[in-house]
């Protein structure tokens, strides 16, 4: 069945490296609602990032590091609703969907567990979303939406108002000024964010998310739709050009 939730205002909470010594934390979680992604811990950093998740989406290619956290990400969030993204091949639902499979165990496992998939129409949808905001073909660019793209389009179905913290506006890495910071506030040693969304946009050779191409449509989308950023905060700028200018998506459909 199709989820059904509606948010006044909604926290999204990045995975970024900017939110480490924030003290962020109470702020999100006096939202309606509060959003993560993928296996993004709150034990140990709840000044930072807040204690209470809503809503969690989570790549294909992150299931077993949440089954892994189990006993944080699964466990303790009973009242968590859980929505799995992944290509059609791994959810596919006639047996050889190993991701679909390894839902329906969970399932099986944690009976109370709110578990949705978004269904091969409603990533179409998202692909001509991305298609119709940046003029790019995401297949035949090599390109795969991450989860962020994800997490911020149902967020515009499911919240009034979009606080997002933790990320970055489209030129941030783009000047030699930046700051180095943590592609993942849980993991400090990790690679380097921006490092990291640079490799990611400027390659053409296998596939590739474009997160600064994603953050530019977003930053778009904040000219005219309820979204705000903070850690660091920052306001977008007038439309940027490259991309194409139908600034509020529409729907993606379901």
């Amino acid at each position: 069945c199709p989820l059904k939730m509606h948010c006044r205002t909604c926290a999204l909470v990045t995975s970024s490296g900017h939110l480490t010594g924030s003290n962020r934390g109470e702020e999100i979680d006096h939202s309606d609602c509060v959003i993560r992604m993928n296996d993004a811990p709150c034990a140990g950093h709840h000044p930072d990032v807040g204690r209470r998740t809503s809503l969690r989406v989570v790549a294909h290619s992150s299931l077993q590091r949440v089954l892994r956290g189990r006993q944080e990400l699964l466990n303790r969030s009973q009242d968590t609703v859980f929505i799995f993204w992944g290509p059609s091949s791994c959810m596919r639902r006639d047996g050889r969907g190993h991701v679909y499979n390894n839902l329906k165990l969970l399932k099986h496992l944690l009976p109370k567990l709110k578990v949705y998939t978004i269904s091969r129409s409603k990533m179409l949808k998202f692909d001509e979303l991305f298609k119709k905001e940046t003029g790019i073909d995401r297949k035949s660019s090599n390109s795969w939406l991450s989860t962020g793209w994800f997490t911020m389009a149902m967020a515009l179905e499911l919240c009034d108002r979009i606080n997002v913290f933790g990320m970055v506006p489209p030129n941030f890495c783009r000047s030699s000024l930046h700051p180095t910071v943590p592609y993942h506030y849980y993991e400090p040693s990790g690679p380097d964010e921006c490092a990291m969304y640079l490799l990611h946009e400027r390659s053409r050779k296998g596939s590739h998310h474009r997160f600064i191409t994603e953050k530019t449509v977003f930053s778009n989308w904040a000219q005219t739709l309820n979204i705000h950023f903070y850690q660091p905060d920052w306001k977008p700028s007038p439309v940027i050009t490259h991309v194409n200018n139908s600034r509020a998506p529409s729907p993606a459909g379901s």
